[in-house]
């Protein structure tokens, strides 16, 4: 553990960047690195009480502040960047969840226009027991509902190509606002570098977040990260995907629901058939036959499907990225018996 270089950061208010792309790295790490950071909740801290109505005390676009971007040394475009979580946690003892006017999956949008008047606004405030592992609101009537914690980062992506800067609120090719529960402790996230450097940021840090995110926001909180970064060079990765110890995953975001569908799939298409050195169409039957295809959120500008493989389904147990996923969460082992 001597040797492995740790680099802690927590911005100020005025340090949070709010978009990919068009800011200036903060640090520069070199790959190997573990990074220790903390994130600021999608509200920008505003939202401590039930009477905080986001419309109110949040300003657009001023929204899922980011930590970061962080300069990872040697990144050159068509490489690609390798983000182990190793470990999330709530740094407050509160989070909270809102509706916010034509925001959310069940409501009348800007783009899907109605007559009827929005929903309308409330804040549900959590207790978030850490020792426990819990998050807990109560209802207007009712008992407290208590959930289990499954903490995960709502935004996580590196700087778009072609001098792009995207919306934190916006995912796309270069991660941002994915919104997958699938992005939680112990998996190892791949994303194409586009531009020197990476420039990878990270921020909306959710204790829990069900699939589809239908209300628009998860339960929103400010968050302890620990991440691992590595560099695969030569490697080119088109869209955001992750790796778990038991699954492979690639993440599609578009508009309509159907082509974030097909991105995701068609990726995952391709990522079986080089590992695994089938013809495309082989490939095709069999992720067709045994893929898991959750829905990450369907309430942001792009919306977001994971298209998923179990790997024990994959001929001849191949290693993706070189065994990047397996470095990596030994590294996460190391620094856990250390320093958690």
């Amino acid at each position: 553990m001597s040797e492995l270089e740790v680099v802690t950061y927590t911005p100020s208010a005025d340090e949070l960047a709010w978009t990919f792309g068009g800011v200036k790295p903060v640090r520069s790490v070199r790959p190997g690195a573990v990074l220790e950071v903390w994130t600021e909740d999608c509200y920008a801290g505003k939202v401590k009480g039930p009477g905080d109505l986001v419309s109110e005390v949040c300003e657009f676009p001023f929204l899922n502040p980011q930590t970061g971007p962080f300069h990872v040394e040697g990144a050159h475009p068509g490489d690609t960047l390798a983000v182990h979580f190793v470990s999330i946690r709530p740094s407050r003892d509160y989070a909270s969840s809102t509706t916010v006017p034509l925001f959310g999956a069940l409501t009348s949008t800007h783009s899907t226009a109605t007559l009827q008047p929005p929903l309308p606004e409330r804040v549900w405030m959590y207790d978030v027991d850490r020792r426990a592992g819990t998050v807990a609101f109560t209802p207007g009537s009712g008992d407290p509902v208590v959930l289990p914690m499954d903490p995960m980062h709502g935004t996580v992506g590196v700087a778009p190509a072609a001098f792009e800067v995207r919306s934190a609120i916006v995912p796309d090719a270069h991660g941002g606002n994915l919104d997958s529960p699938e992005m939680r402790t112990g998996v190892t996230a791949y994303f194409g570098v586009n531009v020197e450097g990476a420039l990878l940021s990270l921020g909306d840090g959710h204790c829990r977040q069900g699939e589809g995110e239908a209300c628009g926001t998860a339960v929103e909180a400010a968050m302890d990260t620990v991440l691992a970064v590595d560099l695969v060079p030569g490697t080119a990765t088109p869209w955001p995907r992750i790796e778990s110890d038991e699954y492979l995953m690639t993440l599609g975001s578009a508009k309509p629901l159907e082509d974030a569908y097909r991105v995701a799939h068609v990726d995952l298409v391709d990522w079986v058939a080089e590992l695994c050195g089938m013809d495309r169409l082989d490939a095709y039957q069999l992720v067709s036959q045994t893929a898991e295809s959750p829905m990450a959120q369907v309430c942001n500008p792009n919306f977001t499907v994971v298209a998923k493989i179990a790997k024990r389904y994959l001929p001849g147990s191949p290693t993706a990225y070189g065994g990047a996923h397996g470095r990596l969460t030994e590294v996460a082992a190391g620094y856990r018996r250390e320093r958690l």
